[in-house]
């Protein structure tokens, strides 16, 4: 579930704009969080780069839990790129050398134009995971 909950967090810090044209009244929830979201992005990627790990790892769980192999391989490339994309900046504050800024500095500007769409996939993808991680704690 917390998987879940922070996909859709970065998914809304992502696309700001379609939050505040479906819900107005959103807008100083967002203003609050904008001061964090380099934060919030940086632990995203690390996170996410871990959780590509756990995947390659638990290949086994193809045959056995498909579905759960897929959600978990999705959910962590989408908060490596977003949190890539949204925490550059304090991840650049982390790493010296000009050559790994350069390749991160490439990386973002294939992934930024995919952005608005990487986020609405992450709230859809965060919404999957709270539903079946209440389902299955029900059954």
């Amino acid at each position: 579930m917390l998987y879940g909950i922070w996909l859709i967090l970065l998914g809304v810090l992502a696309v700001p704009s379609l939050v505040l044209s479906k819900r107005p009244d959103a807008k100083e929830a967002l203003a609050k969080l904008a001061p964090y979201q380099g934060w919030f992005g940086a632990i995203s990627a690390l996170w996410g780069v871990w959780g590509i790990i756990q995947s390659v790892l638990n290949l086994g769980w193809l045959t056995s839990f498909p579905i759960f192999w897929a959600t978990l391989l999705a959910s962590s490339l989408l908060l490596a790129s977003l949190g890539l994309i949204l925490g550059v900046g304090v991840l650049k504050t982390f790493i010296s050398n000009p050559e790994a800024q350069a390749k991160m500095d490439g990386t973002i500007t294939k992934l930024a134009p995919l952005q608005g769409r990487l986020g609405i996939v992450a709230v859809a993808l965060g919404i999957w995971m709270i539903v079946v991680s209440i389902v299955w704690s029900v059954a």
